[in-house]
């Protein structure tokens, strides 16, 4: 009976092991989720980082409705935007000596930057012949407009400033008769006339750059409010 009630009675150094046991779990939990918040917190600041240098960047370049910070759409409106951007990308690449593409913002916003002399003659503000089969190509990927959905061109041009003073030239120049030669040879290849957008950008280069946009159509059409009548008086 003796020997069946020592064996019955617990091990006193078997709790204090479970104890242990379970504390050093505890710790290494705690550790592991310490480990997790630290890496988030850096990941979250380096996001914020990049995000505040690419507005610092394109701020001056880029329309106030198009803020680089975290923004809402439909996936279908940013799945097509992200074709049309493969699309245009392929077509300038292949055919192009492009110099910079930029996804500003994937399915959204797009730029790429060439020499003006690769489009046109030098000199001259005549398209050269080898540029409008691409032309043809961006008008059609420019008029695929899925719906609710517009694609959108902007086409600006380096300028040099008039004189001294640092104002823009009032006269026809050379940049001002190039862009104004690319619109009406988009526009006479059957691109959308309210898809096509072009400028001078004041500078020294002689490069082009041109923007890519995808629009939600009702978010971008102009809203009035509504005025009520007054109330006829009895």
């Amino acid at each position: 009976m003796d020997d069946f009630d020592a064996s019955a009675q617990p091990d006193p150094d078997s709790g204090d092991n479970t104890v242990a046991l379970f504390l050093g779990l505890y710790l290494v939990v705690l550790a592991f989720f310490i480990l997790l918040v630290t890496i988030s917190t850096l990941e979250e600041t380096k996001t914020r980082r990049v995000m505040n240098s690419l507005s610092s960047t394109f701020t001056t370049l880029i329309p106030p409705t198009a803020d680089l910070q975290a923004f809402q759409a439909k996936d279908g409106d940013v799945l097509a935007g992200q074709q049309f951007q493969q699309q245009v990308t392929g077509i300038f690449a292949t055919a192009m000596q492009v110099t910079k593409v930029e996804i500003v913002q994937p399915g959204r916003i797009m730029r790429m930057s060439m020499a003006a002399n690769s489009l046109f003659f030098d000199g001259q503000a005549k398209i050269r012949p080898a540029v409008l089969p691409l032309l043809d190509r961006t008008v059609a990927a420019l008029s695929a407009r899925p719906p609710g959905v517009r694609f959108d061109m902007e086409f600006v041009i380096d300028t040099p400033y008039a004189g001294a003073n640092k104002t823009m030239p009032i006269t026809e120049t050379l940049p001002s008769a190039r862009a104004g030669a690319f619109a009406r040879e988009m526009l006479s290849r059957g691109a959308p006339p309210d898809s096509i957008a072009v400028g001078m950008k004041p500078s020294t280069g002689n490069d082009v750059t041109i923007w890519f946009y995808t629009r939600d159509i009702a978010a971008s059409r102009l809203k009035f409010p509504v005025q009520k009548k007054d109330a006829k008086k009895p």
